[in-house]
């Protein structure tokens, strides 16, 4: 087992290595400068489009555009933007952040492209029923030959969807907030029974389908959003004698790396704060990886590039606002400098030490329900690319085995599980990359059209 787990080890930081941030960072760079930053220019109209101003019943699709969004949003905004902000902190100091935005700037642009693309080129499952995502545009877009890609892209999906890094993350937060303060925790059985509730909740809302997975999401997570913004708002106003100096010192750190802890790259500290900030930003909004565009694909529009410039706004609310907020919580604190915690336990310290009674409460509160709601997308894409191996008809046999998995993730210490699910999800991102690149130009005619025909109306 120890070999194995080395070997899974060594296989996601090869995965997540220079190539695949090339291909992701690079390859959106590529695209927003090939399309001229056009998308930025019309936020205004995203947002018209996200309220339903452009709704219309007859289009093809299942679900509204913000539905499809809330959807998504649900399977990036959890551990990336609370943990992961803080490790990206802990570890590179306030100069990551700076290269977590670069990153979601580069990111916009790749779910611009991905999601017009996952409307663009929808395909039909073996039931006839339209499907959009990663595997259908690149059979559809690119044609036949590509089909290994898009088969590439659904076995690592069936893999990379299980949930047990979440369900790791919450049921360690919820022993560490609640349980054992309380000395309620009993070890293995508080696990078992976390789990065990855990699945239940899955297993309510996902059985019903994807109506009832956009409909649950829609409703959670606008309004944890906005109980998150609000509780840092509370903490930057506690301590806003400071904030102007972190706000500063996120912009020259970035290029200075006083702060940095980890490993050189392309010959200094800066490098190494650099790939750190956009490993984890990266991380955070999973821009180019493919899963967003399986829940864009499904929105009710004729229109492609309405629902890319719905898609930008994901990397915008996730990385730009969410994680900033986080960031900013853990800066003026100070608990960066004073705590030895990392991940989760360094951002409830900067909500414990401003609101001792309820903060790590009202945290707990917003990473469970950004936890579950993550739970409920993440089958909804497994079940699709199980769906496009093995038929429509047998794709539901995948949320028993992911059910299960759910239990497994809050019983066993999983690094090696993590390790193997981050590996396939690098995997993921390179057919979405490979065929978004291949495909970029057809977007960028279909973009000038669409913006054209709007200067006219």
């Amino acid at each position: 087992m120890e070999i194995l787990d080395n070997f899974i080890s060594e296989a996601q930081s090869i995965a997540w290595g220079l190539p695949l941030l090339i291909l992701l960072i690079g390859g959106g760079l590529y695209m927003l400068i090939r399309i001229k930053f056009l998308p930025f220019r019309y936020l205004g109209h995203a947002i018209a489009v996200l309220r339903g101003k452009y709704d219309n019943e007859n289009d093809k699709g299942e679900i509204t555009h913000f539905q499809a969004l809330t959807t998504a949003l649900s399977a990036t905004v959890g551990m990336g933007n609370i943990a992961g902000v803080a490790v990206a902190i802990a570890i590179g100091g306030p100069g990551g952040v700076f290269w977590m935005w670069v990153s979601a700037v580069i990111g916009m642009s790749t779910k611009f492209f991905t999601a017009s693309l996952a409307v663009m080129f929808r395909g039909k499952d073996s039931n006839g029923d339209l499907q959009g995502g990663p595997m259908y545009f690149i059979m559809e877009g690119l044609g036949k030959n590509w089909k290994f890609l898009a088969v590439i892209f659904s076995v690592a999906g069936l893999v990379g969807a299980l949930p047990v890094f979440n369900v790791n993350q919450l049921t360690q937060a919820v022993n560490d907030l609640v349980l054992k303060p309380a000395g309620m925790y009993t070890g293995f059985n508080s696990n078992l029974t976390i789990g065990i509730i855990l699945g239940l909740i899955t297993a309510i809302v996902i059985l019903g389908g994807l109506s009832r997975i956009s409909n649950t999401a829609s409703k959670l997570v606008p309004g944890m959003v906005l109980l998150y913004f609000g509780m840092v708002v509370i903490i930057l106003a506690v301590n806003f004698e400071v904030l102007p100096k972190y706000l500063s010192l996120i912009f020259t750190d970035a290029f200075t790396a006083n702060f940095y802890k980890g490993d050189a790259f392309l010959g200094g500290v800066v490098g190494g704060l650099l790939l750190l900030g956009i490993r984890r930003g990266a991380f955070s909004n999973e821009a180019g990886i493919g899963t967003a565009p399986m829940a864009h694909g499904a929105a009710k529009t004729n229109e492609p590039i309405r629902e890319g410039l719905v898609a930008m706004l994901g990397p915008a609310i996730d990385t730009l606002v969410i994680c900033t907020l986080t960031a900013l919580a853990i800066l003026v604190t100070g608990v960066w400098e004073t705590s030895s915690a990392n991940g989760v336990s360094l951002t409830a310290s900067a909500f414990t030490q401003t609101m001792p009674q309820i903060g790590k409460y009202l945290l707990l509160l917003c990473i469970a329900v950004f936890s579950i709601s993550s739970l409920f997308s993440y089958s909804y894409y497994g079940t699709k690319c199980m769906s496009f191996l093995i038929g429509a008809k047998r794709a539901t046999y995948y949320n028993y085995i992911y059910i299960l998995s759910i239990i497994l993730g809050a019983t066993t210490d999983l690094n090696m599980m993590i390790n193997l699910i981050d590996t396939f999800f690098a995997v993921m991102a390179v057919p979405t990359m490979t065929a978004t690149i291949l495909l970029a130009p057809k977007v960028i005619r279909e973009a000038k059209r669409y913006f054209a025909t709007l200067k006219k109306g």
